[in-house]
């Protein structure tokens, strides 16, 4: 896969890495972040789950932007938990602004900012960090909205968001999916030039079919939204990068590549020793 040929270019030793659900509530996640070599002029995908708290997330945002030249980040379910500060419960859209305002101290691209572009000697390509949510549509056909979860319980499955992801001021999450797949969608089709490929970021995976839980197949309505389902087309990717399942992965779809980019809880790594060295996955240039 070739990139669109370029007008102007960056140093051809630049690489673009993506990682996601680094988890740094988990002590053996966050010593492990700090043995991540100096990237140099690398830049860095951070595709969600990060941190819960805006401290622990200043602190990685502070810790890997002298490891790399640029991070872009989306936030994931983890990053919009209601937590309790001084001044009460934060949650919602309120917690998401507050992520987004320490991402900029930094520096880090945000779903909120202008789209960076990538040049490398053979080409460009648009990154696109992406929040836009779960909305409960990865269910099987014959299960209505309405008993989605106990559909799920059945096999005593439940998601922490049912709790602690507030979608205020919005009714409902689905509400808020369904705002901020408008509102990103109006974006891409303004601000897209024609021709550029994407690199597309979101934490949720953009296709049903790539929620591969063996183990826990009924957590999918928590793993995105079938209004994506053919983004990677409509939208020119070059590959499209999301976190969520802790299953690290690549798949193909229509010849675009799906990156899967989870680090994920110590017990699922250690015994591997995955650790984030080695769960950071190359996106750009693209791997032979």
């Amino acid at each position: 896969m070739r990139l669109p040929v370029a007008t102007g270019s960056q140093a051809c030793s630049a690489r673009l890495w993506a990682i996601s659900d680094l988890h740094l509530s988990l002590t053996g996640n966050r010593l492990a972040l700090e043995t991540l070599p100096d990237h140099g002029a690398d830049w860095l995908i951070l595709a969600g789950d990060v941190a819960e708290k805006p401290e622990d997330l200043a602190d990685a945002f502070k810790t890997l932007s002298r490891r790399f030249a640029r991070l872009i980040w989306v936030p994931g379910n983890h990053e919009l938990w209601t937590v309790t500060t001084p001044d009460g419960p934060l949650g919602g859209e309120a917690k998401y602004r507050q992520m987004v305002d320490i991402a900029r101290q930094y520096g880090v691209v945000t779903p909120e900012d202008p789209y960076p572009v990538w040049e490398a000697a053979d080409g460009r390509a648009l990154l696109v960090p992406m929040f836009l949510g779960f909305d409960y549509s990865f269910r099987p056909d014959d299960v209505p909205l309405e008993q989605v979860l106990a559909w799920a319980w059945e096999k005593r499955l439940r998601s922490a968001d049912e709790t602690r992801l507030s979608p205020a001021p919005y009714p409902t999450r689905q509400d808020w999916c369904a705002a901020r797949i408008g509102w990103t969608t109006a974006r891409l089709e303004a601000e897209l030039p024609p021709g550029m490929g994407t690199i597309l970021i979101n934490h949720y995976p953009l296709r049903a079919d790539l929620v591969t839980l063996r183990r826990i197949p009924r957590f999918s309505p928590w793993c995105g939204t079938a209004a994506t389902t053919d983004w990677h087309r409509r939208f020119n990717a070059l590959a499209c990068i999301h976190g969520h399942l802790h299953v690290p992965a690549t798949h193909w779809r229509d010849g675009v590549r799906f990156e899967e980019v989870s680090l994920g809880y110590p017990r699922q790594w250690q015994p591997h020793g995955r650790g984030p060295d080695r769960a950071l996955r190359l996106i750009l240039p693209p791997p032979s």
